[in-house]
């Protein structure tokens, strides 16, 4: 892979450092890092489409929605083994929270965060599962573990692989139907 452009690394320097100037001492980095562990590993969000599969309403969506984060991350994480990016390290934005690994691209949180929005977004509706993929992206810089471009691909990412997953689910469904 070739490394990013010097025009990238001064946009994601500037982002990352304003974020932190912005929001580094407040409320946000709590809620941050909540969310951090919340993602990791795309678990808080297959536990939310079990506890909606479990309902027994629309089990075949919340079946489509969690196959389509579990498919995300997955091809998140096989990005990031390949293009093996390292993680922001500015002195003047430390890292506040721990990761499983030093890869940074793209980020697997966002990537499995859209995913959420876009499998599970139908039955909690679009819109907030929209700002809440957005609070998580913002979450990624604001901790210093991502640079914005790993948020944003993370989440084309993730938008494109779960929406796949969800149109091939649901056509098949409607084969059996």
């Amino acid at each position: 892979m070739t490394a990013p452009s010097a025009a990238l690394i001064r946009i994601d320097h500037a982002v990352l450092r304003s974020t932190r100037r912005a929001l580094g001492d407040t409320p946000a980095v709590a809620v941050a890092r909540g969310l951090s562990h919340f993602g990791e590993h795309a678990l808080g969000w297959l536990a939310l489409g079990a506890a909606g599969w479990a309902t027994g309403r629309r089990r075949e969506d919340w079946a489509a929605g969690m196959a389509g984060v579990v498919a995300a991350h997955a091809a998140g994480v096989v990005v990031k083994r390949v293009v093996r990016r390292v993680r922001p390290a500015l002195e003047d934005v430390p890292a506040l929270v721990g990761t499983p690994s030093r890869l940074s691209f793209p980020s697997a949180h966002s990537c499995s965060t859209a995913a959420a929005a876009v499998g599970f977004g139908p039955m909690l509706g679009r819109p907030p599962m929209v700002v809440v993929t957005g609070v998580m992206l913002v979450s990624r810089v604001l901790l210093g573990v991502h640079y914005p471009s790993d948020v944003v691909s993370g989440a084309v990412l993730g938008t494109g692989v779960a929406s796949a997953v969800r149109r091939r689910m649901t056509r098949d469904a409607g084969r059996k139907a």
